[in-house]
Formats: structure tokens, sequence, C-alpha cells
């Protein structure tokens, strides 16, 4: 078990894989294969009719009953199909190749849907299986997809897709069933598929006309059918029916509502397009086929708000073989919110930049990131890309075999430090983008909750972290104060003996996330996954650091309350300054070597990734303060003369001397 174990711990690490190539089912096939061979061996001798005087003749024939399997997504001559369908320019040809699936991003076979049904409860299996063929076996392969796959634009995405449909009519005839999002946020995105959207059924239906093999080997003279639902509070389909016609389906695409109530229900969604659906997926038992794919496309630049409902799309889509692809945007690294650039787009009214909260992630199912707020910069308020989308849509996406495309303009601007004004209208504000490549090996763990809580139990470093990520923002931290005007000698005092309470309300906090984090220092060194290890090491070092400035904090400010002169006798403010000095206790000392040795080993070992960018800056930052000083102007007495009785002179309207402005109103819930 232990050479095992090596076996399987390496190829993790090589590969950024959690399956190896034996696991799954793949032994008991081989053992299967070999086994009834030799029976058929056996059988075939038992019953000839054997005679000595002529010769013997033995012909054996053995057929395997046929698989019902997902539509490759490997073996495919990318280059050619891209010169055909969707992408006829440059810049597009070099994101679809970006984007091109390498082999060792398809997981191996997963099977254990029984577990999976025992995660959800009698009542789901109860309501869904009347539907479900019995003629199609439940342990059928399904395999997984990709997590996330990075691009500036949504055209990219949408040419990918026409490949994954290309590949689906190969097999079989197919209904594509686009989902989209009503928020009032999706506009602009969704003007921009719909435009490549045309573009992209023209040439299909070129395709179609000149005898395609994938439209003409079906006995159907619609192979393709087409669907527009539209989900939001609520969900319904656009078409009263599938349909092949593109003025149709554009059209419905048009006619798509805003939903103002800011709901977005998409699990709910899903989960009834799949039963709506679930009898195309049935085998015919003339062809020993399906009688249509359906793939599920959803577009939405939100997480979904019916999170709840996530298992039981999953499930059904799994036991259905629909393959969900979702356009959507990256998830802020360990956050749940981001603020979004509003523009109104009436021109009727202010045109200013407005930003409004939009939940767009978090990419974990648990907190994997914890808050601090101790450091003179402003790091908790900046956000940055995940390198994944939010865990619920790339979940439901991967482990049904499609693919999540994380998509924002900003993107193109490279790993630049990205500014407010820089932001494209309707999108995130992400302060910097990682390289894709980089990020696939800090994949999240995309299982139930069920088993990632299992996983934490087995390793007591995820246990912390996760533990701590809880605990730091069931109790927030405030940044301290680090300005103390001496205008008046009571408020002066009262500012200094304000600011050490809060500094000591805010040391059992930070003690609490460290003990919490010893803990799992010795599962720290059994852990094999990158992205466990980057976030333990993280949290770890930047906790002790945080510690260590909160007890230099609070003797500094002791210090000045012993009646400190200023050097420049003109000055009255003091300033606390972030400084490399810090007291020389050797208790101290050691916590600070500590700290910096586990932000040093997250910038080394885990380059070009954010949990290094945030060690760095970290770093970056001095460890103690030391005290400096300015000068406050004191405010202005107020004068209580009264008005001369004469001073009859009009005073202007200022509303008269603005000119004016179009009305103003709130960004709509996003």
């Amino acid at each position: 078990m232990g050479i095992r174990r090596k076996i399987r711990d390496w190829w993790k690490v090589t590969s950024g894989r959690d399956d190896t190539p034996l696991d799954g089912e793949t032994p008991y096939w081989i053992f299967s294969l070999f086994f009834h061979i030799a029976l058929l061996l056996a059988l075939a001798t038992f019953w000839i009719d054997y005679d000595k005087n002529r010769p013997v003749s033995v012909e054996l024939s053995a057929s395997t009953p046929e698989i019902v399997e997902m539509p490759s997504m490997v073996e495919i001559d990318y280059e050619d199909e891209f010169d055909e369908v969707g992408a006829n320019d440059e810049d597009n040809m070099a994101a679809i190749l970006d984007m091109a699936p390498a082999a060792e991003d398809l997981a191996e076979v997963e099977v254990d849907v029984q577990q999976d049904i025992s995660e959800l409860g009698n009542e789901f299996f109860d309501e869904y299986a009347p539907e479900f063929d019995s003629e199609v076996d439940v342990t059928t392969i399904a395999v997984n997809g990709v997590a996330g796959y990075a691009t500036s634009n949504t055209s990219g995405a949408v040419d990918r897709l026409t490949q994954e449909i290309l590949l689906s009519l190969d097999e079989n005839k197919t209904l594509v069933v686009w989902m989209f999002d009503q928020s009032a946020s999706l506009l602009k995105q969704r003007a921009e598929i719909l435009q490549r959207f045309e573009s992209v059924y023209s040439q299909l239906d070129k395709r179609r006309a000149d005898g395609a093999e994938e439209f003409n080997k079906h006995d159907d003279e619609n192979p393709l059918l087409t669907q527009v639902v539209a989900f939001g509070a609520r969900n319904g389909p656009m078409l009263r029916k599938p349909t092949n016609d593109v003025a149709e389906i554009v059209k419905a695409i048009n006619d798509i509502p805003i939903d103002e109530s800011g709901q977005e229900n998409v699990f709910g969604a899903v989960t009834e397009v799949a039963r709506k659906y679930t009898n195309l997926c049935k085998v015919d038992r003339k062809t020993g086929k399906r009688k249509r794919n359906v793939m599920i496309v959803i577009i939405s630049d939100e997480s979904g708000d019916d999170i709840q409902n996530m298992d039981a799309a999953i499930m059904i889509c799994r036991r259905n073989l629909m393959r969900v692809f979702t356009i959507g945007i990256p998830a802020p690294f360990g956050r749940e919110n981001t603020y979004v650039k509003w523009v109104d787009p009436d021109p009727e009214f202010d045109q200013s930049v407005q930003w409004a909260p939009v939940r767009q992630g978090p990419e974990t199912v648990r907190p994997e990131r914890i808050k601090l707020h101790f450091t003179e910069n402003e790091e908790e308020e900046q956000l940055f890309d995940s390198g994944f989308g939010p865990f619920g849509l790339t979940r439901l996406s991967y482990q049904t075999g499609g693919m999540y495309f994380t998509v924002h303009p900003n993107r193109k601007l490279g790993s630049q430090k990205i500014e407010a004004w820089q932001t494209s209208t309707y999108s995130a504000h992400l302060q910097r983008f990682f390289d894709p490549e980089v990020m696939r090996r800090y994949r999240p763990d995309y299982v139930s909750a069920q088993e990632y809580d299992r996983q934490l139990q087995q390793n007591k470093a995820r246990y912390a972290l996760v533990q701590a990520g809880y605990e730091s923002r069931i109790r927030p931290m405030t940044p301290p104060r680090l300005r103390f005007e001496k205008l008046d000698e009571a408020a002066f005092a009262n500012a200094v003996t304000l600011a050490q309470r809060n500094a000591a309300e805010l040391a059992p906090k930070i003690i609490g996330l460290y003990e919490i984090l010893k803990e799992g220092e010795r599962d720290r060194e059994r852990e094999i996954s990158l992205r466990w290890k980057a976030g333990y090491d993280l949290a770890m070092g930047r906790t002790l650091a945080v510690m260590i400035r909160a007890g230099t904090y609070n003797s500094m400010l002791a210090q000045i309350k012993t009646g400190m002169k200023f050097e420049n006798p003109d000055n009255n403010t003091w300033l606390l300054r972030p400084a490399d000095a810090i007291s020389t206790g050797s208790q101290t000392e050691k916590l600070a070597a500590k700290a910096k040795m586990y932000l040093e080993r997250v910038v080394k070992e885990h380059p070009d990734t954010p949990w290094a960018m945030l060690a760095q800056r970290e770093l970056e930052t001095p460890i103690g303060w030391k005290w400096g000083e300015t000068f406050t102007r004191p405010p202005e007495p107020v004068n209580r003369e009264p008005r001369p009785a004469n001073n009859n002179t009009p005073r202007p309207n200022r509303q008269q001397m603005q000119p004016e402005r179009p009305p103003r109103r709130p960004p709509p819930k996003l």
C-alpha cells in the first residue's frame, strides 16, 4: 500500500490531476476482458463435436455491447476545423488554439453514481427515476470536462462551442439549449454573443447546404435544433419549440426581457431544462443510439443564487449525458463579491460611472483565504483573478463533461496592474490576471460539499485553513488608526486610549487565528496539493506578520502617552508609519523569522500565482512601526458676528450657475 500511495502522489504532483489511469473501472474492465475471453475459449472447446477422423475448425466471435459515451474532446484536428467554421481572423485563431484542450485536462472515468445518489437523498431519485430509460446503464461513462479556459472576448468561446456542436452532430442528432441570464449587467455580453451567434449559425447553415457529413449522415431533415431559455427569478423558453430557423432564434434572444429582481436561479433552470428533454436521451431500440444529444450552454456573469440546487442539476445532467458549457466570468480570488462598472445604457440619464456590487465568486466551496486588515495598504479591498469561475457553475460544467469559459475584456492587458478607469463597462474591476497555464495546476476541488468536508478531516492543515477562513469572516478586523492630531490635549488622550482599546480587542482575534492554523502545521508536510500548500503557507505567514504588527502597534501607543515631544515645534500631529524595526524580544524575533520563512516559501514555490503576489506584498510591508510627525491646519473659527442690516446684495444661485445635468438613477440589481 505504501508503494501504491507514493505512485499516486507522484502522479498527482506531476500531472496536476486527481485521478490516475488505474482509478475508476479501468482495472475491472481489463480483468473482465481477459476473464471473458478465457471463458469463451473454454465453452467453445467444451461444446465442439470432436471427431478424430476429421479436422476441427473453431471460429470464435466475441461481441462487445455498445457503450453510450460522451463525444470525444481529444481526437480533433483543431486547425483544420477552425479554418472552416467561426474563426476567420488571426486573433480569434490564436484565442481558440490557446483554448484547445490537452489530453491531461480530461480526467479519468467517474462511475461512483450510487454515492452521488446517496448524497441527494431518496426524494430526488424518486422524483426523477420514472423518466430515466431502463435501457440506459446508469453507470455509463461520464468524462470530466475542463474547469476553466481564459479568454478576453466571447467570440473565442462561441467559436469553440461551434466545434463542440459539430463534434456532437458527427456522433448523433443534437439539440443545443442556449440559456441566457436576464440581468442588466449581461446586456453588453449578450449583444456580443448575438453578433457572433448569427455568424456561427450562418456558417453552420452553409456547411449543411454544402453537404457536410455532420449533417447528411442522419436520417432527419433537422439534425441540429436550437432552443433559447431565459432565466432569472423565474425561467422559461423563448421559443414555442426547438427550431433550426436562425432568424427565429435571433429574435428570441433579442426579446429576452430584463429581470430587475437581481435573482439568478440558474441551477433550478438547468434542472428543469434537463428534465424537459430527458426523453431525447433515451436509447432508440432500433438504432442503439440516443434520440438526440442535448448540449446546454449557459451565458451568465454571476455565480447563481440557488446553489442548493447544484447537486440536483449535476445529477440529472450526468445521468442523461447532457454536457453543460458556461460562458461566464472569472471569480475573484477568495472573495464572493466584485464591483461592476455601470454606465446607464439610456443616454437620457446621467452617463457617469457607478460601481454596483455583484456576486461573482468564490471559486471554492469553502473559504480557503483568510481576511486580515492590519496593514497600511488596502490589500483586502483589492480584487484579482482567481484563474477559475465561480464554484457552482464551474463544477456543473466540469462534472458533466463540458467547459467553463472565463471571459473578461481586461485579460488582454496581461499581468499589469489594472486601474479602475481601465475597466471595461459592465465588467468587474479585477486588478490583476494570471497565466491560465500556471493556474491549471492550482485547480480547486470540484467535489460535493460532503466529499470536500471528508477530505478536510483527513488533513489538519486543510481543516485549519478553512476554519481560519470562516473565523476571520465571523470576527472581522478593522484597520488601525495611524494619525493622531494633538490640537487639544483631552481629545488627543481620548483618541490614543480608544486606539489602544481597539488594539486590545483585536489581539485575541489574531492570536485565535494563529492557534487554529498552528494545529495544522504537522499535516502541512503531508500535503501534496499545490493549491492547499500555497493557501496554508500564505495564511500562516500573514497571520504571524499581523500578530507582530498588532503587538508592536500597542507598544507604540503606550510610548506616545508618555509625553513625547515633536522635533519640529511647529508640528502638531503624530503619524504611525511602517518600519523594519521591532522590539528585540527573542519571542518576537522568532515569530518574525517564522513568518518570513512561510512567506518566502510561497514566493519561491508558487511563482506567478495570487498566493505569491500576496506573499511578496506582505514581505515588502515592514513588520514594525515608527513615529513620524506633520502639521495639521486647525479648523477655522466660526464667525458669529451678525450680518449688516443693509446688505441687500443678492447671492448667486449655484444651481443656476451650473449647467443642467441629466437625471441620475442608481444601477439596477445586477
